[in-house]
């Protein structure tokens, strides 16, 4: 027995041709166990008789057409699980399909009659892969790891089989190979299914010449230096795909396409050809977030994608905030111009400037800033991220009624991890990040001093497609070299609102004044918990738990621990959910109120 072997992909819905009887025929469907409950599942699944019961109640010989086309899919879900001799058994009211007389009996059936159909499967053995042969391959190609002799001869694994083993030739350096579908042939005698992959591997070339079609204002010669890909090295379509993954990396491009190689030239290279789309060069954008203690915070930024053509990029934002929080005094603002120009002296490292004018006043203090910072951004593992540089605070702080002006020189260092699986979503994976700044006082009375937090957030999948996820964030920092009182207010540790603890006050959990506004602290410590659950397609709902505190010592882990609980909404949306979060303090410190209510884009860790 010969066959192509064929993975079901939908299920046939089988009308049948037009009805000689004027009333539909109503019927039940019965399955007899087969004993594999993996099969009896994808029989029910696939059968047009259960799929079209209430649908669509068919005319009698409908009906019939219907059973016959279940019976030809069934063979194929019985292929599908290695059962190459099994057989299935349709009847309708006792009778078999090919009975001469069934027509006659569902037509003069009373309009009250219910037919009863029985499906009775006989799986027989299952089959095992026998033979596994490939054709046509080249001498000294390693076999990637496909199907092998002795495995149950399902249906996926072996049409699986044939993309991995052609992705593994172009991968090494057979560009132009090809693998012809699966071809098996079932020994019903051994219950052995032999199957062969025909390959055609054509020459082994290397990289050729790269190009690139649809430019406008891009440098071609920047690009070229780009990406990880050069004339002369092997071919594989792994390297062209992360060189694509590069180019659209850098920002400038709304899709990167690598055309099919082009004929391999008489000295065995293969000419690389992308087909570009250049975004617009032009972006203006809107933002706003909302929480009952910091209050309205609205934006708009302009952004020049490809500057001088190498994808530079300059950021201008403004935006107002504090506008009517719990814990704020006045409006303020913040103005921020960034430049950022990649492969700065090496190819994936990142130059950035800022200049950033800030104006806050919160209850614990007020101030008026003046920014600015060079930055380093380098990868230094596929999943790892390193960034530093020095930067400048000049700014007038006042506290408890007494203004103080500080000149801080500060050189952040951070590192930062992730393998989660989305920015704004993550469903899977963990984000770490450890961020260090020593700061030397210029002006001011204060004392040289490092910052060090760190972070960890971790997303565990419950449910599958990311319909139910545990989320996890812990955060640790402590401020060495100087006590709390010896740091600028600005540069302590905070807690309270939607980055540590909701439903707390925005940093309003820690040592407090006199007249209970807020010192701040050299530590701090916090962990939130939250069980992110879709309802539907668009509709969330996200209980959470909240735990964090603020010590005046260096040390974390001391203090009064402060907890809060909540229950949030997601809309989710095509750029990320926009979140509503409720939280609730367990026990209130001064100057918290008895819920707080946090709206943005994107979870909150």
């Amino acid at each position: 027995m010969r066959r192509r072997v064929k993975l079901f992909l939908g299920v046939l819905l089988l009308l049948g041709a037009p009805a000689d009887a004027a009333d539909p025929v109503h019927y039940t469907v019965s399955f007899v166990p087969s004993g594999d409950a993996t099969l009896d599942t994808l029989l029910r699944e696939t059968s047009a008789l259960v799929a079209l019961r209430l649908k669509l109640p068919p005319a009698p010989f409908a009906l019939i057409g219907r059973a016959r086309a279940d019976e030809e899919q069934f063979l194929t879900v019985l292929h599908s699980q290695g059962y190459d001799d099994g057989s299935v058994d349709i009847t309708i009211n006792g009778a078999q399909l090919d009975d001469p007389t069934l027509p006659d009996a569902l037509t003069q059936a009373p309009e009250s009659a219910t037919a009863k159909v029985e499906i009775t499967p006989a799986k027989g053995a299952r089959f095992k892969l026998g033979r596994v042969e490939t054709p046509g391959l080249p001498p000294g190609f390693t076999l990637p790891a496909i199907v092998k002799p002795g495995d149950p001869a399902f249906a996926a694994p072996i049409l699986a089989a044939q993309p991995a083993l052609l992705t593994a030739l172009h991968n090494a350096g057979y560009a132009y190979a090809s693998v012809g579908d699966p071809v098996a042939i079932a020994n019903p005698a051994t219950h052995l299914l032999d199957v062969s992959y025909s390959v055609t591997p054509g020459p082994r070339v290397r990289i050729g010449p790269i190009s690139f079609t649809g430019l406008k204002r891009m440098d071609a010669d920047f690009l070229r230096r780009h990406i990880a890909l050069a004339p002369g090295q092997p071919y594989s379509d792994t390297a062209v795909q992360a060189a694509r993954d590069s180019l659209l990396s850098l920002g400038v491009f709304a899709s990167v396409t690598p055309l099919p190689p082009a004929q391999p030239s008489a000295d065995g290279e293969a000419p690389i050809t992308f087909h570009m789309l250049e975004q617009k060069r032009h972006a203006v954008s809107l933002s706003g977030v909302y929480a009952t203690d910091t209050g309205l915070s609205i934006g708009t930024s302009w952004l020049d994608r490809d500057l001088f053509g190498h994808a530079e990029s300059l950021t201008l934002s403004a935006a107002a905030n504090d506008l009517g929080g719990t814990s704020t005094t006045s409006a303020g603002y913040d103005l921020k111009a960034v430049f950022a120009k990649p492969d700065f002296y090496a190819r994936g490292q990142t130059l950035s400037l800022t200049v950033e004018g800030l104006k806050e006043s919160l209850t614990a203090y007020s101030r008026r800033a003046l920014l600015t910072g060079a930055a380093l951004s380098r990868p230094v593992t596929a999943q790892g991220l390193i960034t530093f540089g020095p930067s400048f605070v000049s700014e007038r702080v006042n506290q408890q009624g007494v203004d103080s002006t500080y000149v801080l020189l500060q050189f952040p260092i951070s590192f930062t991890w992730s393998t989660a699986d989305s920015l704004l979503e993550p469903t899977r994976g963990l984000n770490a990040s450890i961020n260090l700044t020593p700061t030397a006082p210029v002006v001011g009375k204060s004392h040289p001093f490092i910052i060090a937090l760190g972070s960890l957030a971790v997303y565990l999948p419950v449910e599958s497609g990311g319909r139910g996820i545990i989320a996890v964030r812990g955060l640790v920092g402590t401020i060495q070299g100087a006590s709390h009182f010896q740091v600028p207010p600005d540069q302590r540790f905070y807690a309270g609102g939607s980055g540590t603890v909701r439903g707390y006050t925005y940093q309003t959990i820690g040592p407090l004044f006199p007249d209970d506004t807020p010192e701040g602290g050299a530590s701090l410590d916090a962990v939130n918990l939250e069980f992110r659950q879709h309802i539907t397609k668009t509709i969330g709902i996200v209980p959470f738990i909240d735990a964090g505190r603020v010590g005046a010592g260096s040390a974390p882990f001391t203090g009064r621990l402060r907890i809060g609980v909540g229950i949030g909404a997601r809309y989710y949306t095509s750029i990320g959910p926009i979140r509503l979060d409720l939280g609730f303090p367990l026990s209130r410190t001064a100057g918290s109120n008895a819920f707080a209510l946090y709206i943005g884009l994107g979870e909150a860790f």
